[in-house]
């Protein structure tokens, strides 16, 4: 009896190829709870108010705003308009409201560049408390979007590809290479090229959505060098991935970089406006900090970015630094010769 079928259902089978198989269903699932567990109910919490007021209102303003239920905003005062304007273009607050001593019209002062959906979020938190006190309010976009910007996800979308190109070009190095350097040498090597692939995919992203598109101009050399930092941090995490779990190690790359990165990353909704989870992990992760660092590049100045290529250079730091690791490991380990 020919028993081909038999053998080819036993090989298919294999306890390596069922783990293989949960192990995709698990990241699939994850995918599923982390982007609509992020999405589904976004809410404004603790988002940076400067208020201007007069001095003997000022205090209690704060205080009736900070208490608003579900805690929305977190407001403080500042001396005058032009000190409030100044933390608006740096990117030290979302918003400005000021007060009218005189009237019952105040303005608010927003900044789209920082995030169309928390610019609309602060808005209909601060009108809903002005006719509550029987004010109202006019809105004043004081760092609108470029005109390419739509709903200012550009950064957003280049940094993904940027992540995108850096994980894959690590998986394919170690689909045909081996995913476990064999010694230190290799390793460097291995890592040497993914630096050259940063460099190239950096410069041709920024390309893209400046003078090809024109959805981000006026910023090529810095997005050029941010965009080789992203990729180099998520090719060489993957690489370390790899060369800790192997084939696996594409799997958690795929886990860190898109089921928890994406969501938590600010792009469609700021951290501002997602649960408590993913607002916690979004500035640690290659996602949301190349995501942040993006906007504050392009329409704050550049103001506070430091801490965000920190956080980038270290993970690419520690990637580098577990697949050299890993390499002179495998190249200290005996040799079997075979009699």
């Amino acid at each position: 009896m020919d028993d081909g079928w038999g053998a080819d259902l036993r090989q298919a089978a294999s306890s390596r190829t069922l783990l293989l198989v949960l192990g995709v269903l698990v990241i699939q699932l994850a995918f599923v709870f982390s982007y609509v567990g992020a999405f589904h109910s976004p809410k404004p919490h603790r988002i940076a108010v400067a208020l201007v007021a007069p001095a003997q209102e000022a205090q209690q303003l704060v205080a009736r705003l900070d208490a608003l239920p579900g805690t929305p905003l977190k407001v403080n005062a500042v001396a005058d308009e032009a000190a409030a304007r100044a933390q608006l273009r740096d990117g030290e607050t979302s918003a400005v409201l000021v007060v009218d001593p005189n009237g019952r019209r105040d303005r608010l002062l927003i900044a789209a560049g920082a995030g169309a959906s928390l610019a609309t979020a602060v808005e209909a938190v601060a009108r809903q408390a002005e006719r509550a006190q029987g004010r109202s309010i006019s809105v004043e976009d004081a760092v609108p979007l470029q005109s390419g910007d739509a709903r200012g996800l550009t950064g957003f979308y280049l940094v993904v590809g940027w992540l995108v190109g850096g994980y894959l070009c690590a998986a394919l190095l170690g689909i045909a290479n081996g995913p476990r350097p064999a010694n230190a040498r290799r390793a460097t090597i291995r890592l040497g090229g993914l630096l050259l692939y940063a460099i190239l995919s950096g410069l041709l992203g920024a390309l893209i959505v400046d003078p090809l598109l024109g959805a981000q101009t006026g910023h090529l050399l810095a997005l050029w060098w941010l965009g080789a930092l992203v990729v180099f941090a998520a090719g060489t995490v993957t690489v370390a991935l790899e060369s800790l779990a192997g084939i696996v190690g594409i799997g958690l790359a795929v886990l860190l970089f898109v089921v928890l990165g994406n969501p938590s990353a600010g792009g469609a909704f700021q951290s501002e406006l997602l649960p408590g989870f993913w607002r916690t992990i979004g500035g640690v992760l290659p996602a949301g900090a190349g995501t942040d660092t993006v906007r504050r590049i392009v329409y704050f100045g550049g103001h506070g970015i430091a801490g965000h290529v920190l956080v980038l250079a270290l993970w690419a730091a520690i990637g580098a630094a577990v697949t050299l690791a890993v390499g002179a490991r495998n190249a200290a380990r005996p040799v079997a010769i075979s009699s």
